[in-house]
C-alpha cells in the first residue's frame, strides 16, 4: 500500500490563513462590484465543510470496501512513482470533469452536490460548503481502480483535486495570464461556473485543468459580472437544510408525480425537468400572469423567511 500524504489535512493552515487574508483584504480595500463577506452565509458554508469531514469518514467505510474489492479482482497494478503520479493526477482531473458534469445534469446527483452552489457569496468559504451526501461520487473512479490504480492513490489525487480548487472561489484574483487561463481551471472560470445566468450555467466543469471544458464543449469565458447562487436561491442559513433541501423537493415531486415514468424523470432528469403535463400548466400560468399584467394587476413576491 502506497505511502501518501493527506494533502487536505495538510492544507487546513493554509485554508484559515487566506481565508483571514482575503476578509481583511474585503475590510481595508472594500468593492462594490464584489459580493464579499456576511457572517451568517460565512458561517454555513464552515459548518458545511466541518459537518462534510464527518460524514465523508462515514461514507468512506462501504465506497473503500468497494474500492478494495474491485482492485483485488483487477490483474493490472500501477505503481506508485515519480512519473506515474502525474499521470494519476491528470486521470483523476479527467474523471472529475465527467463527475462535476453528471452532479450537474442528473438531479439525483444534483442534491448532492447543489450544496456547493447554494451561497449567494463567492469567497474562500464557499469552497468549504460541501455535500454531506457524497456517496454519490465514488462510481466515476471505479474505471481508474479497474486499471490497476491503488485506492490510496485516489485518495490522494482526489485530495489534490480538492485542495486545488479552493484558491479558485475568490473574486479579488481578476484574469491571469492567456496561457494560464488556457490550460487551467482559475477564478475567473469557476466564477463563470458560480453565476446563475442562463449563459453561463452548467459551464467550467474542470477541477484543476479546464481543457476538458474546451475538448467536450462545455467552456464559456467570463464576460459579463455573475450573479452567484441558484436559479431559485434558498432562503435559509440552516445547515441541515441546506444539505437536504433539494432531496425533499425530489421527494415531494416524486409524491406528486402521476406516473412511474414521471417519478425516473424526477430523479434521473435534469434539476429542471418537468413532464409534459406541467410544462403546459406553468406555460399557461405564465399566459395567465402576462394577461394580468397587462391589465395593471399586481403580484407580489413572497419570499421565504431567513431561518
Amino acid at each position: 500500500m502506497p505511502h501518501l500524504p493527506d494533502v487536505v489535512l495538510w492544507s487546513v493552515p493554509a485554508f484559515v490563513l487566506l481565508t483571514v487574508v482575503e476578509m481583511v483584504s474585503f475590510r481595508l480595500h472594500p468593492d462594490e462590484d464584489a459580493e464579499g463577506y456576511e457572517a451568517k452565509d460565512a458561517a454555513t458554508s464552515v459548518g458545511m465543510g466541518l459537518g462534510s469531514l464527518v460524514f465523508d469518514a462515514l461514507w468512506k467505510i462501504p465506497i473503500v470496501a468497494i474500492y478494495a474489492a474491485v482492485y483485488e479482482l483487477t490483474p493490472l497494478r500501477i505503481p506508485v512513482l515519480w512519473w506515474t503520479l502525474p499521470l494519476m493526477l491528470l486521470a483523476q482531473d479527467f474523471f472529475y470533469y465527467w463527475s462535476h458534469r453528471g452532479h450537474h445534469v442528473i438531479r439525483v446527483l444534483w442534491a448532492c452536490h447543489v450544496v456547493h452552489h447554494s451561497s449567494k457569496k463567492f469567497n474562500l468559504t464557499t469552497a468549504l460548503r460541501q455535500p454531506w451526501t457524497t456517496w454519490t461520487v465514488w462510481p466515476f473512479y471505479v474505471p481508474m481502480i479497474a486499471l490497476g490504480v491503488h485506492p490510496a492513490a485516489i485518495a490522494f489525487t482526489s485530495g489534490a483535486n480538492l485542495v486545488y480548487q479552493f484558491w479558485v472561489h475568490t473574486e479579488r484574483i481578476g484574469k491571469l495570464p492567456r496561457p494560464v487561463e488556457f490550460l487551467f481551471n482559475t477564478p475567473s472560470h469557476h466564477r463563470v461556473h458560480h453565476a446563475s445566468q442562463g449563459g453561463y450555467l452548467d459551464r467550467n466543469f474542470g477541477g484543476i485543468l479546464i481543457i476538458w471544458d474546451r475538448v467536450f464543449g462545455s467552456f464559456v469565458a467570463e464576460t459579463e459580472r455573475p450573479v452567484y447562487g441558484l436559479t431559485k436561491n434558498i432562503a435559509t442559513f440552516n445547515p441541515l437544510r441546506v444539505a437536504t433541501h433539494e432531496y425533499a423537493a425530489i421527494a415531494r415531486d416524486i409524491r406528486a408525480a402521476g406516473s412511474w415514468s414521471a417519478r425516473a424523470g424526477h430523479l434521473f432528469r435534469g434539476p429542471g425537468w418537468r413532464p409534459a403535463a406541467a410544462k403546459g400548466a406553468v406555460a399557461g400560468a405564465a399566459k395567465g400572469e402576462t394577461a394580468g399584467a397587462a391589465q395593471g394587476e399586481a403580484r407580489p413576491a413572497v419570499e421565504e423567511p431567513v431561518t
